[in-house]
């Protein structure tokens, strides 16, 4: 019997990085996953990777009409979601000075917007013993260089999750708030000019006690401890997967 046997989970964001690393390890887990994401063609590849046990929806958070077609199809096929892992996020570089309204907006639609109503359209078709997992960042608790906006939008996170443990006091619905450091994933490569990735990470790599920038698995499976009835006692907590980046 694996840890998430027998339970329905949603993983936005779950076409790479961490979303497909913990959409892996849900259905080695036993779980039955739903996962989404903007672009076709890496949803398809993402399918073929975890194999059985997945359902792909094609979609945008930040469009609520695509989250009420999630949604459906949810309910339709499994008629609950006992996890919920509000991961689609996006950040771009840009210090202060150069930031503009486009960037701006998209950033906060994703993140901040885009998670707020995947988690309230979610609701109806949770129960107690759910778990709602937000993505959050090492970024919501320190500065950043050029990062503002994105790390202004995982601190609202880090918020909405102690706020939303207020609102669902007496539902057995728990929220916590998963906030990575520094991890080898396409959206953090992609930061990176061309040529220019893997000074990107070890520039990383030595703000970090560790000494290296984290896999998607290591995040992976402190999400599983989140989904999971181990976590049973947590609510309104923020758990780092930062090699001590922001905690020393």
């Amino acid at each position: 019997m694996g840890r998430l046997e027998g339970k329905i989970a949603v993983i936005t964001g779950g076409n790479s990085g961490i979303g497909l690393a913990t959409a892996k390890r849900f259905v080695a887990e036993g779980a039955e996953v739903f996962v989404t994401g903007r672009r076709q063609e890496e949803l398809d590849r993402a399918v073929e990777e975890i194999g059985s046990g997945v359902t792909a929806v094609q979609g945008d958070v930040s469009h609520l009409d695509d989250l009420d077609r999630l949604f459906d199809g949810v309910r339709s096929k499994s008629g609950r979601i006992d996890v919920l892992f509000a991961n689609a996020g996006l950040g771009t570089l840009a210090a202060l000075g150069a930031i503009d309204e486009a960037s701006f907006d998209l950033t906060f639609d994703v993140n901040v917007k885009g998670t707020l109503f995947t988690v309230q359209k979610a609701l109806p078709l949770m129960q107690a013993g759910g778990s709602i997992i937000l993505t959050g960042s090492t970024t919501g608790s320190t500065g950043t260089p050029a990062f503002s906006v994105y790390s202004a939008t995982k601190a609202a996170i880090r918020n909405f999750a102690r706020s939303w443990a207020l609102d669902l006091r007496g539902a057995g619905i728990r929220v916590n708030v998963l906030s990575p450091g520094a991890t080898e994933t396409p959206g953090l490569m992609g930061l990176a000019k061309a040529g220019e990735e893997d000074a990107l990470m070890e520039g990383f790599a030595t703000q970090i006690p560790l000494g290296r920038v984290g896999h998607p698995e290591e995040t992976a499976a402190v999400a599983l401890f989140l989904a999971s009835d181990e976590s049973s006692f947590m609510t309104g907590s923020e758990v780092f997967v930062d090699g001590g980046a922001a905690q020393v």
